[in-house]
């Protein structure tokens, strides 16, 4: 088994954090009505692509129904629809559409994972769940430096716990630590360190995100200017 596929394996197993297994076992038992006929992941989600990735987008964590059901980053809400189409759109996936771990969608040169590997409460990890789950995220740094060129962070908590990683996975980080902004553009030791705002339902229903605005990083990040 190659080194990332062996991470994945153990960060599916991860049972550290006792309020996020609570939660993501719960939802996996009650499910939403619109599953109830399917079986529910309920473990942590690892990432999602190739391991020769040049190109790493990191979220905040799982959705509840999407991929602490599908068991796939992003896979199964509306987030993912919205970021798997953009992949598309720009050429870096090979359907615009994310349902199922086995629906053959592949990623050209792209991974998708996030700081925080089980689905939260409201969707929001706590500062201690994000600090006990960044070892998967620096380990899974570490396992691409080699091929890759450009993260893109989506939301201020994915940035906040993605610069930290960096720098213990060996990255020089700046100090004071860079400002989160849609946009934002980072140089750091041969990679490029992108900031957008999160794919959420709150930012792309309001026109805050908008698809143009996503395919316009994710161009950025991948060189396709």
């Amino acid at each position: 088994m190659d080194p990332l596929a062996e991470l994945d394996r153990r960060i599916a197993d991860c049972r550290a954090c006792p309020r996020l297994v609570d939660w993501r076992e719960e939802v996996a038992r009650t499910k939403r009505a619109a599953f109830a006929d399917q079986t529910y992941w309920g473990r942590a989600v690892p990432g999602f692509g190739p391991p020769d990735a040049r190109l790493l987008i990191v979220g905040l964590a799982p959705a509840a129904h999407g991929g602490n059901r599908t068991g796939r980053m992003f896979t199964g809400d509306r987030s993912g629809d919205v970021l798997y189409q953009a992949l598309y759109d720009v050429g870096l996936a090979s359907r615009p559409t994310a349902v199922s771990v086995d629906d053959g969608l592949e990623l050209h040169g792209v991974r998708v994972t996030s700081p925080v590997h089980c689905a939260p409460p409201a969707n929001k990890p706590t500062p201690g769940e994000r600090d006990t789950c960044r070892p998967w995220l620096v380990q899974e740094l570490r396992l691409l430096r080699p091929t890759l060129r450009s993260v893109v962070v989506l939301g201020a908590f994915g940035w906040q716990a993605t610069l930290p990683a960096l720098a213990e996975a060996g990255w020089n980080v700046p100090r004071p630590r860079p400002v989160f902004g849609h946009g934002a553009r980072v140089p750091l030791d041969g990679i490029d360190l992108f900031g957008c705002f999160h794919v959420s339902q709150r930012n792309t229903f309001t026109g805050r995100l908008t698809p143009e605005m996503l395919r316009e990083v994710l161009r950025s990040a991948a060189g396709l200017h």
